[in-house]
């Protein structure tokens, strides 16, 4: 099964969406830099475990409009309901990815009577000198990413993906991501702008959904996964041995049962 396109009107403009089966619904948020093709090898595994999946571009990424101005883990967050309404949803689970972890967290406080289960798919509760020192750089770094016409702006951008992803082995999983960035261009500095100024570690501690951990050992910020662990010990864990931040294409079948484990509990 494949997945069926389109747009729904978000804040910012409109929204593209994928969405593949029927059954229960789960709205996929992805990681910075990337869109909904991060979950491309799940979306069928997941329509055949009886889930309607459906991964949305964040606001400017993939080919969801821009915001016009800085958006907040907040803002990006309003994109949740928009896509309940789209398919008169009443409500809805939520999976994130790294920065989609942070937006689903937001959505479920905001909108608490919608949610139903949250996955925390390498969940990102920073302290605020982590936030500084890491992701602070990160968006002075890409704040300073510009197309230049010898094409070094390709090269800088692979190399930037590739640091961050140690260990990678799947090439056209970093391709696409790549690729995807390209498309985000000058402005995907935003996604990462929106992650400095939250605190996802006070957040979680007000999750009153179920919830479960999602991570893999080969995640570049695995450790932060175990901290969640430590904060809200009453969420379900689920650790897969080994992969990188492209773990559903790396190992789709074990990161499928585990989230469709986890939503028909």
């Amino acid at each position: 099964m494949k997945p069926i396109r389109g747009y729904a009107d978000g804040p910012f403009g409109q929204l593209h969406y994928q969405v593949c089966g029927e059954g229960i619904p789960l709205i996929l948020c992805h990681q910075t830099l990337t869109s909904s093709v991060q979950f491309q090898k799940a979306y069928p595994l997941l329509a055949d475990a009886g889930v309607q999946a459906i991964g949305v571009d964040m606001p400017g990424f993939g080919m969801s409009d821009r915001p016009q101005s800085l958006p907040t883990i907040a803002d990006y967050a309003t994109m949740i309901p928009a896509i309940l309404d789209h398919f008169d949803l009443g409500s809805a689970s939520l999976l994130g990815h790294h920065t989609g972890s942070m937006i689903v967290n937001e959505a479920a406080l905001l909108w608490p009577d919608r949610i139903d289960k949250v996955i925390h798919n390498g969940p990102v509760p920073f302290t605020d000198e982590e936030l500084e020192t890491i992701i602070g750089a990160a968006v002075a770094r890409e704040k300073a990413w510009h197309v230049k016409p010898d094409g070094t702006h390709l090269q800088e951008l692979w190399d930037s993906r590739a640091r961050a992803t140690q260990g990678w082995t799947d090439l056209e999983s970093m391709n696409r991501q790549v690729v995807y960035g390209l498309l985000a261009g000058e402005f995907y500095w935003y996604a990462h702008n929106a992650v400095s100024q939250y605190d996802q570690a006070a957040a979680l501690k007000k999750l009153e959904q179920p919830t479960l951990i999602l991570t893999n050992t080969g995640d570049g910020i695995y450790f932060l996964a175990t901290r969640t662990r430590e904060i809200r010990p009453d969420f379900a864990y689920v650790e897969l041995e080994g992969g990188t931040h492209d773990i559903v294409d790396e190992q789709p079948e074990a990161w499928t049962e585990a989230v469709v484990g986890f939503l028909k509990a």
